[in-house]
């Protein structure tokens, strides 16, 4: 039983969904470079948007993805790409509720340091047209 257990431990170790992420450090961050706009529970704040329940509706398309990276405040936060994609991982995680499955493609720091190169300019527009063709690909389904 422990060999099946421990080859059972090496293969999610070997898995992508385990890379090494440190939760505690993501959430650490989150507090300190999120938190004052996104609030504690990701609520939003006057014109902040809601992320809790929503957040993971924007990884069901690639621009919906490449938007959570783009945005000013990731795009040019003063955390690494590491630190970066830890965050946004574990937004996804703690506020995404229904709104994402549990198989989601986690953000790697290659895909942060790629997307935070091209950051958005005129982000209400975009979020606006983001969310009418994610919801238009949301009624294909």
């Amino acid at each position: 039983m422990k060999t099946i257990i421990g080859v059972l431990c090496l293969c999610l170790a070997s898995s992508p969904l385990a890379e090494n992420i440190n939760w505690q450090r993501a959430q650490f961050n989150y507090q300190m470079f999120c938190q004052g706009c996104h609030t504690p529970d990701g609520s939003g704040a006057k014109s902040v948007p809601r992320m809790k329940d929503h957040v993971g509706y924007f990884l069901q398309t690639r621009q919906g993805r490449e938007y959570l990276v783009r945005l000013p405040g990731s795009a040019t936060s003063a955390l690494d790409d590491e630190q970066l994609a830890e965050v946004l991982n574990w937004i996804v995680q703690e506020f995404s509720g229904d709104s994402a499955d549990e198989s989601y493609e986690r953000y790697t720091p290659l895909e942060v340091a790629q997307l935070r190169q091209r950051p958005l300019n005129e982000v209400y527009q975009y979020r606006a047209q983001l969310l009418v063709e994610i919801a238009s690909a949301k009624t294909r389904e």
